[in-house]
């Protein structure tokens, strides 16, 4: 048997045991509840709230998308479910369980990648596994099949500065899979990219959560993107923010780029454009005192 052909299906055996082993850590898991929450910073010498008394429930294997104007605290709630906030008041719990503090089991994933520049790539994905406890054997094996699995197996002992801004994203997204979460959190994780490394992403994306269906809760201004991936697009209105919609998308799945320009699409376009501009103009309207 050739070297190639045996690296090909030693590959293929990891990513088999890999989804498996996913999927049996993961299965019915990922469930977010969301009860009155609200949550204050200091300002200005007194309290500005950031979310108020919002009410959301999320099923595992759900993909959301958080949808607003600018300051509107979709990053705030994001990252209260990502353990980095406190809430002033409120329920959340994922599983049943409070959070208070991150976990491993909640993967996040920010605008701009926070990976280790010192580190090569194979070594920042598999730093949480090392963390968790896995051999270093173990743990690079982790990194490399999930660096295969968002196409940049060739990568892994380049470092992150040598790496354009789509690819840094992608081991982002290894990074944040290799400790099999049940929840992944993304806060605009496309957003600073180009507009075709941008789509070539989200179905990169697309594709990664077909495979392992971890709850996915997405933070984005983009109404395209919502529309084009979410189950569900959540729809939070002008500082503070409060959930205003929720809008079931049940548009066909696997979605291609085809799907942009069809009309179904449109009409979810056009619903979220009518309740973004009724809310910033709010916004414009408070900041000029009206």
């Amino acid at each position: 048997m050739s070297t190639a052909v045996q690296d090909n299906r030693l590959a293929v055996l990891d990513h088999s045991r890999l989804r498996a082993k996913a999927n049996s850590k993961g299965e019915g898991r990922g469930h977010i509840s969301v009860r009155n929450l609200h949550i204050e910073f200091d300002h200005q010498g007194g309290k500005r709230a950031a979310v108020q008394d919002a009410q959301l429930d999320i099923r595992p294997g759900e993909f959301v998308c958080l949808l607003g104007p600018s300051g509107c605290g979709k990053s705030t709630l994001l990252n209260a479910m990502a353990g980095f906030v406190s809430p002033t008041r409120g329920e959340l719990t994922i599983d049943g369980k409070g959070v208070d503090a991150p976990s491993p089991d909640r993967g996040m994933v920010f605008q701009q990648h926070s990976l280790f520049p010192w580190k090569t790539v194979r070594d920042n994905v598999a730093f949480g596994p090392l963390m968790a406890g896995a051999s270093r054997n173990e743990a690079c094996s982790v990194a490399r099949t999930f660096l295969s699995l968002v196409g940049l197996a060739a990568f892994e002992d380049a470092y992150p500065g040598t790496l354009s801004g789509g690819m840094q994203q992608r081991v982002g997204i290894a990074r944040a899979l290799a400790n099999y979460p049940s929840v992944l959190l993304m806060d605009e994780p496309f957003g600073a990219l180009d507009a075709q490394t941008r789509i070539m992403m989200q179905e990169n994306l697309l594709e990664i959560w077909r495979e392992f269906r971890n709850t996915v809760v997405f933070v984005t201004h983009d109404i395209d993107e919502a529309v084009f991936l979410s189950d569900r697009i959540v729809v939070m209105s002008a500082s503070p923010g409060r959930i205003i919609a929720d809008i079931k998308v049940t548009l066909p799945r696997p979605r291609e780029q085809s799907l942009l320009t069809s009309a179904a699409f449109m009409d979810y376009k056009r619903q979220c454009l009518d309740l973004i501009r009724q809310e910033t103009l709010r916004a414009f309207q408070q900041q000029n005192g009206g």
